[in-house]
C-alpha cells in the first residue's frame, strides 16, 4: 500500500501558474495590473480540465466560474456563499487531497496563497510582466536554487500587449 501512495504522488505535479511583475507585483485592489491576451489564452490552455485552487479574494474578482475546471477555494470563513459545483476547504493541504486524482492541479492565487505554497509545490508556470508596476499584492520570492529552469519563451510589446512578457517554466531539482 505504501508503494502505490508514493506512485500515486509522483503522478500527480503540483503548479503554481502566475503573472508577475520583475518587482513581483501580481495585482492592485483585486485586480490584475495589465491585460495581456496571450496570457490568459495560456492560462486557459495550461488549467482547463484541470482543478484550480485559489483564495476566497481571488474567488471573488471571477465573474463567472471558468469552463472546464473544478474550482477549490481556500477559506476560513464559514457558510461562504458560493456555486454548488465550487468545493471550500479550510487550509491548503485539504486542497491537496481534494484533486489527489487529478495529474496537474494548479494553484492560481493570490498572494497569500502562493506565500503557503511555494514550498509544496513542484512546478512555476511564471509569466513574467518586464516592467515594475504599484501593487498591493506580490508573488513570494523563491529561490531559484531549488529550481531548474526548462522553459522560457519572450514575448515582445504589439498591438494587443502594452507590456513585453517572458513565458518562464521552473521545475523543483
Amino acid at each position: 500500500m505504501e508503494k502505490e501512495n508514493s506512485e500515486n504522488s509522483k503522478k500527480n505535479c503540483l503548479t503554481i501558474i502566475v503573472a508577475a511583475s520583475e518587482n513581483n507585483a501580481i495585482g492592485k485592489d483585486n485586480k490584475l495590473i495589465w491585460d495581456l491576451p496571450d496570457d490568459l489564452k495560456r492560462f486557459k490552455k495550461l488549467t482547463s480540465g484541470h482543478y484550480i485552487i485559489m483564495g476566497r479574494k481571488t474567488f471573488d474578482t471571477f465573474p463567472k466560474l471558468l469552463p472546464n475546471r473544478t474550482h477549490i477555494v481556500i477559506s476560513r470563513k464559514k457558510n461562504l456563499n458560493v456555486p454548488k459545483e465550487v468545493i471550500v476547504v479550510n487550509d491548503i493541504l485539504d486542497a491537496i487531497k481534494v484533486c489527489k486524482n487529478d495529474p496537474n492541479p494548479y494553484i492560481i492565487g493570490g498572494g497569500e496563497i502562493y506565500k503557503l505554497y511555494i514550498n509544496l509545490v513542484d512546478k512555476i508556470e511564471l509569466t513574467r510582466v518586464h516592467g515594475n508596476f504599484d501593487a498591493d499584492t506580490f508573488f513570494p520570492e523563491f529561490n531559484k536554487k531549488n529550481w531548474d529552469l526548462v522553459s522560457e519563451t519572450f514575448h515582445d510589446i504589439d498591438k494587443r500587449h502594452n507590456y513585453s512578457f517572458t513565458y518562464e517554466t521552473y521545475e523543483k531539482k
